[in-house]
């Protein structure tokens, strides 16, 4: 059984396709967001050290997140815009003692890897990250998540777009890209 917040999906299959709504920002915020979040009855699921191996790929992104509470094949189109961005997720649970990440180093190539400590709320089915990202920094991220066609990506717009005022964050500190763009981005200068 997979849980998202307070829901849990009921699942004897490993991969699951989700519809969300996200932002990612910059933060000098983390102790205000953590308290906002605590005060709100946030689920904590705990602080994940992750690595996030993107391979190459002709369409979307491809990761494998490998850490102590997320162990996901993550298949996902997102566009790169500095607002809240709906993105189409297919994840397969993996896991870590398989050969996969092997398997596709081998037939893909690394494109890059992301790492990063990554503390793990919910409220519902909103996910919190508060993340500490290797060389780039800390951030926020916002991510309603629509399991299973249960939520319109409206009311997830609306969700991101609520937790977005009412944690502070600026539309001047959005990011329009991902964390591996970033890293990219500074191994091309």
């Amino acid at each position: 059984m997979l849980k998202f917040g307070n829901e849990s999906v009921k699942s004897k299959r490993y991969n699951m396709q989700h519809l969300l709504v996200e932002i990612k920002a910059r933060t000098t915020q983390s102790t205000q967001i953590r308290t906002f979040l605590t005060q709100h009855q946030a689920d904590f699921k705990g602080i994940d050290y992750q690595t996030d191996t993107y391979f190459q790929v002709n369409q979307g992104r491809l990761k494998l997140r490998e850490g102590n509470i997320e162990n996901h094949l993550i298949q996902y189109d997102r566009p790169n815009q500095a607002e809240a961005k709906t993105s189409k997720v297919l994840l397969y649970k993996s896991n870590p003692e398989s050969t996969l990440k092997q398997i596709l180093t081998n037939a893909l190539g690394i494109l890059v890897v992301v790492k990063k400590k990554r503390e793990i709320y919910f409220i519902d089915n909103v996910k919190f990250h508060i993340d500490e990202v290797d060389n780039l920094g800390h951030f926020v991220e916002i991510e309603a998540i629509g399991n299973q066609g249960e939520h319109q990506e409206a009311d997830l717009r609306q969700q991101c777009l609520h937790y977005q005022q009412a944690l502070g964050i600026q539309t001047e500190d959005l990011l329009k890209v991902s964390y591996s763009d970033l890293l990219l981005s500074d191994a091309l200068k």
